[in-house]
């Protein structure tokens, strides 16, 4: 299993029904959108991750002051991934279905909702701490 927290419980008249963050992009492509299931997935779940892992490999040296290889170059796809990275829109998306939902069944946040709101924090606190002009300093520094 891809996820192994439930993002949302809807609970109504005894029945119980728990979604994972996949299970819309798995529902897209099953009803035959396999396109925007395909960009759902890439803005949702590849992109971030990807985003994530080139924060930290550029923000650990900068903070350490140290360089490590290919470092500018993956900073320069990290300003490319930004625009890219669309985690907040879908919480935003979840959120305005959260309050239309709430009036036809219980819906119980799950785990992951809190993760992704946490997920959401981090990628803003990291994208604050890189100042472009102190990596773009290391690049010109002494190596």
């Amino acid at each position: 299993m891809f996820n192994a927290f439930p993002f949302l419980t809807f609970k109504k008249g005894g029945i119980e029904h728990q979604t994972h963050v996949v299970t819309g992009i798995r529902q897209l492509a099953d009803q035959g959108m396999k396109p925007l299931a395909a960009l759902v997935a890439i803005n949702l779940l590849i992109v971030p991750g990807l985003h994530l892992m080139a924060a930290l490999y550029v923000l650990v040296p900068v903070s350490l002051n140290r360089r490590v290889p290919g470092m500018f170059r993956i900073f320069r796809y990290l300003r490319l991934l930004q625009p890219w990275h669309m985690v907040e829109i879908f919480m935003l998306g979840v959120l305005v279905s959260l309050v239309k939902l709430a009036k036809m069944a219980t819906v119980v946040p799950g785990v992951a909702v809190y993760s992704l709101t946490a997920f959401i924090f981090v990628m803003a606190a990291a994208a604050a701490a890189i100042d472009p002009h102190e990596v773009w300093e290391r690049w010109e520094g002494p190596r």
